[in-house]
């Protein structure tokens, strides 16, 4: 079954359209949306604020029970263990299932030793403010907290495989204080598992 979810995500991407349109929430240069008190898996609760000193916020939302977010959970523990001196990466799930529900995932922080903060919003908020899609997908924000890159990490669901590494590429532009010649890419994975409206 993880196999065909596996492959199943790889097709799960949206077709190509102009910078713009990837996202239908935010644009690039958009006051990033702040959450607050999200409970995490270390048991403490957590807000935006709490990173004002970092010069980067790198925020992925992601989940446990998707096939493509586990083949990037290597990579995403490499760049923020790499980056942990100035960039803060913030992890979000806010899929109801109980594979992806807060105490499945403290065993799976637990068990992978994540370095960085991994935040459950039951509300689903979160993703909805972000105009998030898919899992992972992902959001630079610069020092002031605008959007400034949002999309997939790379252009390849497998590891080896990799030839752009666009969040990668989009950090070390900003941190420079230049616009990544790459803002924004399409998200690559599954879908967010959003709650059935009961309106």
């Amino acid at each position: 079954m993880r196999l065909l979810a596996f492959a199943i995500c790889l097709f799960l991407s949206p077709a190509a359209a102009v910078a713009g349109e990837f996202n239908k929430k935010l644009n690039l240069g958009d006051s990033a949306p702040a959450w607050k008190d999200l409970p995490g898996t270390d048991g403490k609760k957590h807000s935006l604020a709490d990173h004002a000193s970092r010069d980067l916020v790198v925020v992925v939302f992601t989940c446990n029970s998707c096939a493509c977010s586990e083949e990037y959970e290597d990579r995403i523990i490499a760049f923020a263990t790499t980056h942990k001196d100035r960039i803060a990466l913030v992890a979000i799930n806010v899929n109801t299932i109980p594979e992806d529900r807060l105490d499945s995932m403290k065993r799976k922080a637990e068990k992978r030793k994540f370095p960085f903060e991994y935040l459950y919003d039951e509300s689903q908020q979160i993703a909805r403010d972000y105009g998030a899609t898919y899992t992972p997908e992902f959001f630079v924000l610069d020092k002031g907290r605008k959007v400034a890159y949002m999309g997939a990490m790379d252009d390849k669901t497998k590891a080896d495989a990799v030839k752009e590494r666009y969040l990668e590429l989009a950090v070390e532009s900003v941190l420079k204080g230049q616009k990544p010649a790459k803002a924004e890419t399409p998200a690559r994975g599954c879908l967010i598992r959003w709650k059935r409206s009961r309106d």
